[in-house]
């Protein structure tokens, strides 16, 4: 049985209504069929939207880590190569 809901569940767009690569939107996180059906769905439609952005959000902020992580490590590698190559040409 579905839920009531007093209050009216409220787009979750917030202005920046440009899309990825992928066809979500950059601001929201919905797909096409979520942005424009987002009148027409019921709450319980409504509630999975959000719950799905939220999703792709901590997905996408996942993904931002590891390739943060991944950009740092190649910094320390080549930094640690570069005073590996300084001892070496140091002792020559």
């Amino acid at each position: 049985m579905e839920q009531l809901e007093f209050f009216e569940i409220p787009s979750p767009c917030i202005g920046v209504c440009q899309t990825d690569a992928r066809g979500y939107c950059k601001g929201c996180l919905r797909s096409r069929e979520e942005r424009f059906n987002w009148l027409n769905f019921s709450d319980a439609q409504k509630n999975e939207v959000i719950r799905l952005c939220k999703q792709r959000h901590r997905r996408r902020r996942l993904a931002l880590l590891k390739a943060k992580k991944t950009a740092m490590l190649e910094e320390r590698a080549a930094a640690t190569q570069s005073l590996d190559l300084d001892t070496h040409s140091d002792t020559e």
